[in-house]
């Protein structure tokens, strides 16, 4: 089956890896004009053919920046895959999870469908898809927050699609409803495209026909499944909490990782903001260590560190600030980053140097940044100084 106009494009949110990726490949397969694909991760193992119908857009979720949508042009193929959660109790999740998990598997979900709103709602064909889960239709005892995001989904798409048929539209969102995905990274194992290739035909050819709700192995396993949790949902509940403990996929990792950049931030300006944003891309969580004075370049502050702190703090890309350490690597050893962000001419110096050894056998990468090119805080305090 192929009811897609090949002179179209398709978008494919969270197509970098799992089964948006499967997805991508089968879309190339049937002669789609182009694919963009948007999200953390870029695609890898595409063969050179894929590669030149494809482009990558790097978009964190939880950053709250929508304006690559601006930029994505002539879609009726709309399938988004995107979403992160762990297995824990509720009270082991951190703050940050709780918020981000929202942010990417909801809130982000929901701005994206509203966007395209007018095509869904259009004369025209559209195709939409969401990776759902089963853990929305279910109670999912440490599977919390991310259960309740995906409940919250459902009924979203649910409603929506609800609103098209009152509206006389011929589109729909098919609510893809999953228990468990072999051959995807989610559950800590490498992709296996191969075995999800079947599974992304199936899902494609359910978009075309517009139908409203897959789910794969229903009736292998999830009818029975749902039935016992409609029948005592308290119940299927506890079995399902006993199952997990006893199975032991609690996970005690938080699904978090955090950067860490310091600096003067005297006489702030486009080329701070710019690195700020660039390191929130890489992470979900930054902090930001701010130097006390320029005296580690041996040069004075225009700007008081109490108003430098604030300003940096009023940064929507900043989740924290701290009193820089003497050593970023001194920072690691509170804070155990995931990523250290500098700019590009510390590359090869002894310093980063040193660094680069010391984090050898860490998870830790050092992320170098080119400068914005025209300014800089040194190029001002020289401009101040030369107007007085």
């Amino acid at each position: 089956m192929n009811l897609l106009n090949t002179s179209k494009n398709a978008l494919v949110v969270g197509g970098g890896r799992g089964i948006g990726l499967a997805v991508v490949k089968q879309l190339i397969a049937r002669n789609i004009n182009h694919v963009y694909i948007v999200g953390l991760h870029a695609p890898e193992g595409l063969t050179k053919e894929e590669i030149d119908k494809t482009s990558f857009i790097k978009v964190n979720f939880v950053n709250d920046d929508f304006t690559f949508l601006d930029s994505i042009k002539d879609i009726e193929f709309l399938f988004i895959s995107i979403g992160f959660g762990r297995v824990a109790k509720f009270t082991e999740l951190l703050d940050i999870e709780i918020v981000n998990s929202v942010k990417v598997n909801q809130l982000a979900v929901t701005r994206i469908l509203h966007h395209f709103y007018p095509n869904l709602a259009s004369e025209n064909s559209f195709y939409c898809g969401v990776m759902v889960s089963i853990s929305g239709l279910i109670s999912s005892p440490l599977f919390s927050v991310y259960g309740s995001t995906k409940a919250a989904l459902s009924k979203l798409i649910e409603s929506i699609n609800v609103e098209l048929k009152s509206d006389n539209s011929k589109n729909a969102i098919l609510d893809i409803s999953p228990g468990r995905l072999e051959g995807t990274s989610f559950y800590g194992k490498p992709d296996d495209l191969n075995s999800l290739d079947e599974l992304s035909n199936i899902v494609i050819n359910k978009i075309l026909n517009k139908e409203l709700r897959y789910i794969p192995e229903y009736e292998k396993i999830y009818k029975n499944v749902l039935n016992n949790y409609f029948n005592d949902p308290f119940k299927f509940g506890l079995e399902s909490l006993e199952y997990k403990i006893n199975s032991g996929r609690s996970e005690s990792s938080p699904q978090v990782r955090i950067g860490y950049l310091s600096g003067t931030f005297d006489l702030f300006h486009i080329g701070h903001l710019n690195l700020l944003r660039r390191a929130k891309d890489y992470c979900d969580y930054l902090i930001v260590g701010v130097h006390s004075s320029g005296a580690w370049k041996n040069k004075e502050t225009f700007i008081p560190y109490e108003d430098r702190v604030s300003i940096v703090q009023s940064i929507k890309y900043v989740d924290e600030v701290i009193p820089s350490y003497a050593e970023d690597a001194d920072a690691w050893d509170k804070l155990k980053y995931n990523y250290l962000f500098v700019g590009s001419d510390y590359k090869n110096s002894e310093r980063f140097k040193r660094y680069e050894e010391f984090f050898k056998d860490k998870d830790v990468e050092i992320v170098y940044f080119p400068y914005t090119k025209k300014i800089s805080s040194t190029k001002l305090r020289d401009d101040l100084n030369s107007d007085n």
